[in-house]
Order: C-alpha cells, then sequence, then structure tokens
C-alpha cells in the first residue's frame, strides 16, 4: 500500500512525475521571454547605431545642394537615395540619436515623385548609380542579426540550468552538500574517537544496521529514521559524524543548517527537497546536517520565530523527514550544542528517533583522548598522561587536543627532541592562563601586594580540610592579563560537592582580598574576578543546590543554554529577588570572616610564605607544603616527602590545572580600569543533572579564579 504521505509529498513538491510537466512548461515559458526580450534589444541596439551612423537629409534640401553642386554622387534605391557630398561640403547634423556622437559614414534621403530630377543630377555633373535588391543578402543579415543571438541566449540558459541540477538559476536551490562516496571516505574511524563510548556504542548499532540489514529485519526491527547529537562545543560531535562516514561504507552527505539559509524566499525549501531528492538516489546513506539550530530553531515567537524563510525550511524539512521511506536507509544525523531551542516537531520520534549525548569527558575518558592525540608524538618515559588528565577535569577533547600541539611546540621551542612531562604542564598552564609576560615589570610595593594576595589564597586552601592541595603559586605576569596565580588540582576524579566544599571554596576565593586587608589595611582590584565567582557560586548555592535555611528546597532559578554559557535565569517575583541577594550578601560575609580568622591565626606563615614567594616567584605545591610545616612545627611525612622532593626537582608538578575545581586566583594592576577575562574555567556553573537529583561536580561552579587584566 502506498504512503498517502509520501504521494502528497511529490506532489507538492515536484520530486515525483506529476511534477515533471509543470516544471517543462516553465521552461518553455522562460526560453520564450528569453527569446522575445533578446529581440528587441537587438532591433533597438541596430535602430540605433543605424541612427548613429547615417544621417537623413530633408528632400528639398536635397534638391538645393544638386543645385548648389555640393553633391559628389548619388545612390538610388527603392526605398531611398544615398549621396556623397562634394569635397569640402559640411552638413550639420542633430543629437536626437543616444548615438550622435558616433562619426557619420553616410547620408540619406527618402525619394518623392520627381521626373526632374535625373535631368537636373546631369545638368550638375553629379554621377548616378543604381543598387538592385540582394534578397540572399536580407536573409543572411536577418539570421546573424535576430536569429544568432536568441541562440546563444538560449544555450546559455540551458547551460545554467543544467549546471544548476534542476535547484534553480545558477544553482540557487540546488543543495550544498558535500557527498562522500564509498571510495571516498573522511579517513576517520571510531578508532580516532576516544571518550565517547556511549555515543560511539549507539552509532556503532546505527552502521551494523546499515551493513547487516537483514538481522534487525528479520526480528521486525527498523532502522531509525534519525539521530541528534548533543553536547557542548569542542566534546567532538562532528568528529563522530566523520567516523561514521569513515566505518559506513555508504555515501555520506555533509553540509551545515547555515547552506539552507539565503536572502531569497524559497531558496532553503527547495534545497531540502534536492537533498532528500539526492539521498533517495543513493541510499542506502547518510544525511550529516551540522548545527541544524540553524533552520530547526522552534516556531515560537519565544524563540525568534516568524521568519518566513526559515519557517519555510523548516516546514520543508519535516515534510521530507517524515515523507521519505525508511525501508530505503536513508539516516538523517544532526548535531547542536542548543537542543531547548529546537522545534518539537523535529524532535519528535518518527524524525530524530534517538537524542545521544556527546558531554565531557571523565578521567578515564581524558586519558585515552589524550593517547589517540599523542599517539603520532614522540614523548619520553616521564610522560604520565594520567596525570595530566586529573590535572584537567572539565576539559573536553579539542582543550586536550590543543594541549598536545602545544607541549610538542614548546618541546621544539626548548630544542627536545621528545616532549615532557613539564611540556605537558606548561602546555596545560598555556591554555589556561597564557604564555609568562616576561617584559611586564613591576615596582616591589605591587609585586608585595601580589605576593600576599596569592599567598592568602593557597593558605586558606591548606588550612581547611575540605580544600583541595595546592600545586602552585606564581607572580609571574601572563599574557591573558594574570599577575598572579595559585592552581589547585584535585586528588581524585569527582562528581558531587558537599555544602562544607564549597564553602571552603568561598573562603579560599576570599582569601586573597582578606591578606590584602590584614597587611595593607587597604583593598585593591586585584580582587574583582575573585569576588564575581565566589558571588555566583553563592548565588547558585541559594537558587539552585537548596543550601540556604531561608529558601531551603525552593528552585529560585532555571538553567538555559545548558551546553554553551549554562546561564541562570531567575523564577521569582523581585521581592523575592532582592531577598535573595541579602543571603547571598551573608554567605559571603560568612566566607570572608572565614578568611580573615584563618589569616589571622597564622600571620607567621603568611609573611615568610610572601617573603619567598617575591624572592623565587614562583613556588610548587610541595615547597609551599614543607615552609608550612616547618613553621607550624609540623613533622614532614616520609611518603610525603618523597614525592614532594620529586615534585620540586620536577618544576612543572604545580601546573597542573583542574577545568572544573580549578583555582587559578590571579592579581591584577591597581591601575586596571577594564574588566578582566576569566581564566577558562572547566565547566559552566551549576548545570542541573536531567534526573534532577543530582548535580555533578563537574557541573558545579568550583575554585573560582581571581584574575584581573592590566
Amino acid at each position: 500500500m502506498d504512503n498517502p504521505n509520501q504521494n502528497r509529498n511529490q506532489k507538492g513538491n515536484g520530486n515525483g512525475n506529476g511534477g515533471k510537466p509543470g516544471r517543462n512548461n516553465q521552461m518553455i515559458l522562460l526560453l520564450v521571454v528569453a527569446a522575445v526580450v533578446t529581440l528587441l534589444c537587438v532591433s533597438m541596439m541596430s535602430s540605433f547605431l543605424s541612427d548613429g551612423t547615417r544621417t537623413e537629409v530633408p528632400y528639398s534640401e536635397f534638391v538645393q545642394m544638386v543645385k548648389d553642386g555640393k553633391v559628389k554622387e548619388v545612390v538610388i534605391k527603392q526605398d531611398e537615395i544615398t549621396f556623397t557630398p562634394a569635397s569640402g561640403v559640411v552638413i550639420e547634423e542633430g543629437d536626437d540619436s543616444p548615438f550622435y556622437y558616433l562619426q557619420t559614414e553616410s547620408f540619406y534621403t527618402v525619394p518623392v515623385e520627381d521626373p526632374e530630377l535625373t535631368g537636373l543630377l546631369l545638368e550638375h555633373d553629379v554621377e548616378i548609380n543604381g543598387k538592385k535588391p540582394n534578397t540572399n543578402s536580407t536573409l543572411l543579415d536577418f539570421l546573424l542579426i535576430y536569429i544568432l543571438p536568441v541562440v546563444l541566449v538560449w544555450v546559455f540558459i540551458m547551460f545554467i540550468m543544467q549546471r544548476a541540477g534542476g535547484g534553480g538559476m545558477m544553482g540557487v536551490g540546488k543543495s550544498n552538500a558535500k557527498k562522500y562516496d564509498v571510495q571516498k571516505e573522511t579517513g576517520v574511524s571510531f578508532k580516532d574517537v576516544a571518550g565517547e563510548d556511549e555515543a560511539k556504542e549507539s552509532l556503532q548499532e546505527i552502521v551494523d544496521f546499515l551493513h547487516n540489514p537483514g538481522r534487525y529485519s528479520t526480528i521486525g526491527a527498523k532502522l531509525p529514521k534519525g539521530a541528534l547529537l548533543v553536547g557542548p562545543p569542542g566534546t567532538g560531535k562532528t568528529l563522530l559524524a566523520k567516523a561514521v562516514a569513515g566505518e559506513a561504507k555508504v555515501p555520506f552527505f555533509s553540509l551545515s543548517g547555515s547552506d539552507f539559509v539565503e536572502m531569497f524566499v524559497g531558496v532553503g525549501a527547495s534545497r531540502v527537497r534536492d537533498l532528500f531528492k539526492k539521498a533517495q538516489e543513493s541510499a542506502p546513506c547518510i544525511v550529516f546536517i551540522d548545527e541544524i539550530d540553524a533552520i530547526g530553531k522552534s516556531r515560537d515567537s519565544r524563540y525568534g520565530g516568524g521568519n518566513d524563510e526559515r519557517e519555510q525550511t523548516l516546514n520543508q524539512l519535516l515534510s521530507e523527514m517524515d515523507g521519505f521511506d525508511s525501508n530505503k536507509g536513508v539516516f538523517i544525523l544532526a548535531a547542536t550544542n542548543r537542543p531547548e531551542i529546537l522545534d518539537k516537531a523535529l524532535l519528535r520520534p518518527g524524525r530524530l528517533d534517538r537524542r545521544i549525548i556527546v558531554d565531557k569527558p571523565d578521567l578515564k575518558g581524558r586519558v585515552n583522548i589524550l593517547k589517540v592525540h599523542s599517539k603520532d608524538v614522540l614523548m619520553d618515559d616521564s610522560v604520565d598522561l594520567e596525570a595530566i588528565a586529573l590535572a584537567t577535569s572539565g576539559a573536553v577533547g579539542s582543550d586536550l587536543a590543543n594541549m598536545i600541539n602545544e607541549a610538542a611546540i614548546n618541546a621544539v621551542k626548548h630544542k627536545r627532541k621528545v616532549v615532557s612531562q613539564s611540556d605537558l604542564f606548561e602546555a596545560v598552564e598555556v591554555v589556561l592562563v597564557g604564555k609568562e609576560k616576561k617584559d611586564r615589570i613591576m615596582s616591589e610595593k605591587e609585586r608585595r601586594i601580589v605576593s600576599y594576595h596569592e599567598v592568602g589564597h593557597a593558605l586558606v586552601s591548606a588550612l581547611q580540610k575540605d580544600s583541595e592541595p595546592v600545586q602552585k603559586i606564581t607572580i609571574v605576569p601572563r599574557t591573558m592579563g594574570a599577575l598572579g596565580y595559585v592552581m589547585n588540582v584535585p586528588e581524585e576524579e569527582k562528581y558531587l560537592n558537599t555544602e562544607a566544599e564549597l564553602r571552603a571554596i568561598l573562603a579560599q576565593c576570599l582569601g586573597g582580598r582578606a591578606a590584602e586587608e590584614l597587611v595593607f589595611d587597604t583593598v585593591t582590584t586585584g580582587a574583582s574576578n575573585d569576588i564575581e565567582r565566589a558571588t555566583s557560586m553563592a548565588r547558585a548555592m541559594v537558587t539552585q543546590y537548596g543550601m540556604s535555611e531561608k529558601f531551603g528546597l525552593m528552585g529560585l532559578e532555571s538553567v538555559e543554554s545548558k551546553y554553551l554559557d549554562g546561564r541562570a535565569v531567575l523564577n521569582c517575583s523581585d521581592v523575592t529577588a532582592a531577598e535573595i541577594d541579602n543571603e547571598v550578601k551573608r554567605i559571603l560575609e560568612e566566607a570572608h570572616k572565614e578568611a580573615v580568622r584563618l589569616l589571622s591565626e597564622n600571620r607567621e606563615v603568611l609573611d615568610k610564605i610572601a617573603a619567598f614567594l617575591i624572592e623565587r616567584e614562583t613556588i610548587t605545591g610541595a615547597e609551599f607544603m614543607k615552609i608550612f610545616r616547618e613553621i607550624k612545627g609540623i613533622p614532614e611525612p616520609e611518603s610525603e616527602g618523597k614525592e614532594t622532593a620529586g615534585s620540586a626537582e620536577n618544576g612543572a608538578s604545580g601546573a597542573a590545572a583542574d577545568r572544573s575545581s580549578e583555582h587559578v586566583e590571579t592579581q591584577d594592576s591597581a591601575v586596571s580600569e577594564e574588566p578582566a577575562p576569566k581564566v577558562p574555567a572547566g565547566t559552566d556553573s551549576s548545570l542541573p543533572v536531567e534526573g534532577g537529583e543530582t548535580t555533578s561536580a563537574e557541573e558545579t561552579p568550583q575554585e573560582p579564579s581571581s584574575e584581573k587584566t592590566e
């Protein structure tokens, strides 16, 4: 039994047999109009050129010129008399013709009944000639002047239409999809994709279905019509699509959602029809549409609906996805990082049956990603990829690939033939806060302020049991605007944060400001980014995590653009919003008081470590803890002493930075006037898990960095 939807789509879209006569009629009409326009243009141009090079003289004036002896020769024709003036005779010409500036080649007059004309010409010794009409020349002139231009225009139009492939003039309505044939693969397979095992498994099922449809059809299973890859930028959605193309061994069409968008109304819908027509001709095949939100945005006015061209394109896409037969083996693969704005009709089962989440990799996934990207890089025996993966919690695949490349570049810069662990740690540092700014010269006063600020962060962290270990403290300026920073690395992969841990992070964020107040009895602009990040975390504790006694378990904010900036929107009245601000202020004041208390009780440690940092500029976490224990009289643990000795020997051991719980505190110049760019943090603040019960630590705002720019 025929599919009524499919028949309806074929009739309405002109893709079936019923659409050919209408299209032929359009072609004939176009050719006829082109022929008429060409004939009119040629006729007008011929007339204008003729008027510009030949001048008509009134018959009375011509007779007078003959009597005055100003005519040398005449040629008598049936419809005109052409004459040549005598030497030195000038005839005044008018400027009525648009080509009046052309040089006149001949003069003519229209004959009248005048029997005395021949005698008059002979009397004044004018040479008389006659001209016989040439019918062959007239026919040739007609063919060259009128028929040939029309034929050339027709040939040109047919050529353009053929190149357009039925997509409209100049290929405007033709699909721009890049087709990868079975023989021409992308060069990427599932072996080149790591850290996304669940997504790979879902896509491998699709590939296996295309290879062995009999195994599934025997039990009654059908090929899903489509799948949507969803995840943050850089997680490998496009790479997974390329791997599918490399593994599928079937034709693969790849294009972006913006390829359907044009300034001409109806072009997008035409390209959609052309794409699915090609796909059905090449079935079984896969169609990959990257950034599908460019055309699949919801028609609801809340998401900017009302664009006629985009809505027509979306309607055509919905019609085609619902109309083609799944048994033919056309599979739609789409990717986006904004699933919340996609039209609900596009996401329903029967169009995009599966939603494949391509999220940020965990520790094991990061290790595997580093192995994939480092397989062609020469590395020495000191490299520990697991340590790098632990230091980059929250990083995506593109970040890790960039770090490996930066490490290789750094090794070449230092004239080494292999990449070492120190190169990798330095690469992590470069990606997070930029390169060292060696030409930045700070005054002694500013160096002391920056040193106390950073030691304040590190010391508050060391004095709290719920904080993560300090790995590096430096007051060397960086190109991203940091005048100094502290790095913390977790001891193990974490997915949850307790309220105590978040409050410890808040106290650590405000430790730099507390140190400035305690030592210099003043404050600087260096804590602006600390305050910004601490405020964001405290607000999330109140509005999203239910960690406020006043509001309890109320959800006061919802997160939009989960996979992009994670922007939170309040879901409460203005009165409640004011109360939220007061609660956030109270939490921050408590954290600030705790930081001041810890530093006041350990002022001697603060002064000595700050003096040591001013002298060395950079110290490792091991050196920091060694000084701390010496001053506090705490014995050095044996096992830890061995580790710290090794860490001190490797100057980059503290360069490990946690992407979600990293604490990259920075200090700015006191003359800073512009807001400082943030150090790349691992994840956006407080992204709720879809289950709604818990929130992953990788999705929780961890230790904010107080970075400033000059």
